[in-house]
């Protein structure tokens, strides 16, 4: 059998694995309940990121608009906690904006199991159309992820407008219970963190599947040399669009648990800041790893609430600081330090390298000169020679 084949250090990562998650659908036991919820929320944030790790990570392909798929499923699932907590009546903000019977769109969310398909299915097929147009007609780089900054801009902007539809700038607040159960509930929360903690590891269970498939072998070739691939009769554009989808669908399906953690939704949640955050626990954690970018998002929102809870005044200092060192450190991210450790970290190699002359071989180009032997020759002329 296969695993009998494994090497050492594949059974270190797959028993990395089971313990971490063995911590983690155990931490409702020895966390509070208030720090259970924002590890909930953390986890959605390390959903959304695997999403985001496919398309830059694994395929090349930078957006800067993850936020919009992020939001449309996190409306998705306010929008039928709302009609839930209105016990059939019209929602509090329509009836202040003039609005006198529910929104025919609305009633798309009432039923629990169609507000999950449509928070799954909005951000996928708004994904498609977009990457269709897009990866078609050959826009890539920088000017896919500025109409990835367009569209941030444009599903806003539609939100804040349309007040009576969508809360305007308040968002969709209000509501207390899912499925008859209270959110406020300890009971209920542990449920739900157990619920987001089973979402996260599907995902990251399913984008090990993909990527180590032959599909995802093609994305890394698209990643690497798109018109080599273009060349040896792969559509480029094709797996483009649908990994491309597939990452919103994963966007989607973290913005739905995390409403049912945070219990509101507004726009300035999936603006252009909330869309680069995310890009940012991608590069921090590691791109093109999953591990990476899943432990990038849960650390960075951790190291967020904590230095905002100890240092109110300074914390934005602390977190810049934090973004420096890992950039000038750490350029292949956290994950990068159990893959190939940079050679601060190991001080044999970095001395290797100083008696070497900066190189990586043996012996710099300078020392090698230096090391023969002068036979009377002064230091002077060995200058010059290695002038």
């Amino acid at each position: 059998m296969a695993w009998r084949q494994w090497t050492p250090r594949q059974w270190w990562i797959l028993g990395g694995y089971a313990v971490a998650t063995a911590v983690l659908f155990a931490a409702p036991l020895f966390v509070s309940d208030f720090r259970l919820n924002l590890l909930a929320k953390f986890l959605a944030f390390a959903i959304v990121a695997l999403g985001l790790d496919l398309i830059w990570g694994y395929t090349g392909i930078l957006s800067l608009g993850h936020g919009i798929f992020f939001g449309l499923g996190a409306y998705a699932m306010a929008m039928y906690l709302k009609l839930e907590a209105s016990g059939g009546k019209l929602p509090d903000f329509m009836s202040w904006s003039g609005l006198k019977e529910l929104p025919l769109f609305w009633k798309l969310f009432e039923p629990f199991g169609a507000a999950v398909a449509l928070g799954l299915l909005i951000p996928a097929l708004l994904a498609l159309g977009l990457g269709f147009f897009t990866f078609r007609n050959r826009i890539r780089g920088v000017y896919f992820t500025i109409l990835t900054q367009a569209l941030v801009i444009i599903v806003t902007t539609l939100l804040v407008g349309q007040q009576a539809f969508t809360g305007g700038t308040n968002g969709v607040t209000g509501y207390s219970t899912l499925l008859g159960y209270s959110l406020a509930s300890p009971d209920t929360k542990r449920v739900l963190y157990w619920v987001t903690a089973a979402a996260l590891l599907g995902v990251f269970l399913f984008c090990r599947f993909l990527t180590g498939s032959r599909f995802g072998k093609v994305l890394r070739a698209i990643r690497d040399g798109e018109n080599r691939v273009r060349f040896i009769g792969y559509n480029p554009a094709l797996y483009q669009t649908v990994i491309f989808t597939v990452s919103a669908g994963i966007a989607g399906l973290a913005g739905m648990l995390f409403v049912l953690h945070v219990g509101i939704i507004s726009p300035s949640m999936l603006g252009i800041v909330p869309s680069i955050e995310m890009v940012l626990w991608v590069a921090i954690g590691g791109r093109g790893t999953l591990i990476g970018a899943a432990l990038g998002a849960i650390l960075m929102n951790w190291a967020k609430s904590e230095f905002s809870t100890a240092y109110p005044e300074g914390w934005l200092f602390f977190m810049g600081a934090l973004f420096v060192i890992v950039v000038v450190f750490l350029p292949k991210g956290v994950a990068g330090l159990f893959q190939s450790p940079p050679p601060w970290l190991n001080p044999g190699k970095l001395l290797d390298r100083v008696r070497n002359g900066g190189s990586g071989t043996r012996g710099g180009p300078l020392l090698r000169l230096l090391r023969k032997k002068d036979n009377g020759k002064s230091i002077q002329s060995v200058r010059r020679q290695a002038e």
